[in-house]
């Protein structure tokens, strides 16, 4: 049975950005240990600013230095810390691959990359987008990588990422979208995916907040009598192939839906677990082309690639007749 869910109420807005930093603050005031690092000007400038004040012996600022911080984040890991080391996303993959897979991936250490501002929502165009991170994640060995769906499901990955063994990556958008989830009572376990919508005759697997524009799809296609089941696919590494051939047999027609390059991110990863299960079925991916991004605020990239409820069900409606 799918999970309760919010998403026909259009203003119920969150923030997982700020409910990571408000949560990381709760954990602190609890009694949970742990070490923060982050660069520039990422933390005052979100709740997990707090810190700052009222435990600045945990703190350690890198500056424009994000190579420096993974790796120094790796190091107090080594030591026996839990670091929670958050990052302006875009500037994480890119700037400090070396470090996030040689120094923290490689040495296995407890060390959680907090990317923030992730996909397209910066808003800087293609120099600020960060959408070929899960393709270099993905690749990584030991790399545990989580896209939180909302506000409610972030606080739950922060919290549970404290007692994972192992280092994780943890992909947070930039602003408020709707939340998804109406209560945080429902089981959450990293690699578990999570029913969203049931549907029977599509299938739509994505993740972070694009999963609100795909309920918001699958709401527009019931008026059709199509029924289109939506799925959480919160962790992209390790992946829950139960739950892709589970609601792939079920449907026959299969969507991915990603803020990512269309090249190696969930919908890759979909695809490969399909393909190796030998599915006949319909498939398409949804997500940013093979291109530098056009410039604009998220909802015209969006728009302007139809990775958003309208494109969504005209990719589905075009897949269908086919």
């Amino acid at each position: 049975m799918a999970v309760k869910t919010t998403f026909d109420f259009d203003q119920m807005l969150s923030n997982a950005r700020e409910a990571y930093g408000e949560e990381l603050f709760n954990m602190a005031n609890e009694g949970y240990d742990f070490m923060f690092t982050y660069s520039d000007n990422v933390a005052p400038s979100s709740s997990a600013g707090k810190l700052l004040k009222d435990y600045p012996e945990r703190c350690v600022n890198f500056g424009i230095a994000e190579p420096n911080q993974v790796g120094a984040s790796a190091g107090m890991a080594l030591a026996g810390e839990v670091v929670f080391a958050q990052v302006f996303g875009p500037f994480l993959p890119l700037r400090a691959a070396d470090q996030i897979h040689t120094d923290v991936a490689y040495n296995d250490v407890n060390v959680r990359l907090i990317g923030t501002h992730s996909g397209v929502t910066a808003g800087g165009g293609p120099t600020h987008n960060d959408v070929v991170d899960l393709a270099l994640y993905r690749a990584i060995p030991n790399l545990t990588i989580v896209v939180p769906a909302d506000a409610n499901q972030c606080r739950k990955v922060v919290r549970a990422s404290f007692d994972y063994e192992g280092p994780m990556v943890i992909r947070i958008d930039r602003a408020g979208s709707p939340n998804i989830y109406a209560d945080d009572d429902y089981e959450f376990e990293f690699g578990k995916a999570i029913e969203a919508l049931e549907g029977t005759d599509v299938t739509i697997f994505s993740c972070g907040s694009m999963l609100y524009e795909c309920l918001m799809a699958a709401k527009e296609m019931k008026k059709d009598g199509v029924s289109v089941g939506v799925i959480d696919m919160h962790t992209i590494k390790p992946l829950d192939e139960e739950a892709i051939i589970k609601y792939s047999k079920k449907t026959g027609v299969v969507v991915t839906v990603e803020d990512h390059s269309i090249n190696g991110g969930l919908g890759g990863a979909v695809a490969e677990v399909l393909m190796e299960e030998g599915y006949q079925g319909k498939f398409k991916r949804i997500g940013m082309p093979d291109e530098f991004a056009v410039l604009g605020t998220p909802d015209e990239v969006y728009k302007y690639y139809g990775v958003e409820r309208t494109g969504i069900v005209k990719t589905i409606n075009a897949l269908m007749e086919k």
